[in-house]
């Protein structure tokens, strides 16, 4: 008699081990899927901040572009002679070409500001788990 109470307190003892660290590991699991739901949305979050950047610096490159082609059509309609309006085309031409090399140079760099600040909560996610 004493053996079987000695093995039902073991196997009580041991079912409340595991029941423990069943909901341990639980517990565990719901706090990793919460962190996981937290960076996405971060991650997400960052990536709509970036992308607003870009199309409001976009949108006023575009606004800069046409006052600039505005300006030139104005200096065309002025010029009087043929090498005015070359003059005039080739000033727009040079123009046009800095502003965009300048512009695509300077839009290269906010998607990767984008693409680091996105990834920025994953790596540090990622770093807690460690």
């Amino acid at each position: 008699m004493a053996d079987t109470r000695k093995m039902d307190e073991e196997a009580n003892r041991i079912g409340e081990e595991v029941q423990e660290r069943t909901q341990r590991m639980g517990r565990d699991y719901q706090k990793a899927v919460e962190r996981g739901f937290e960076t996405t949305t971060r991650s997400f979050s960052e990536a709509n901040r970036g992308f607003q950047a870009m199309a409001a610096e976009v949108t006023d490159f575009s606004k800069r572009r046409w006052e600039d082609v505005f300006h030139a059509w104005e200096q065309l309609l002025r010029a009087r002679h043929f090498g005015d309006v070359v003059e005039v085309q080739t000033q727009y031409a040079q123009r046009a070409f800095e502003a965009y090399t300048s512009e695509m140079s300077k839009l290269g760099e906010m998607c990767l500001d984008t693409a680091r600040s996105v990834s920025k909560p994953v790596e540090d996610a990622t770093r807690k788990f460690r």
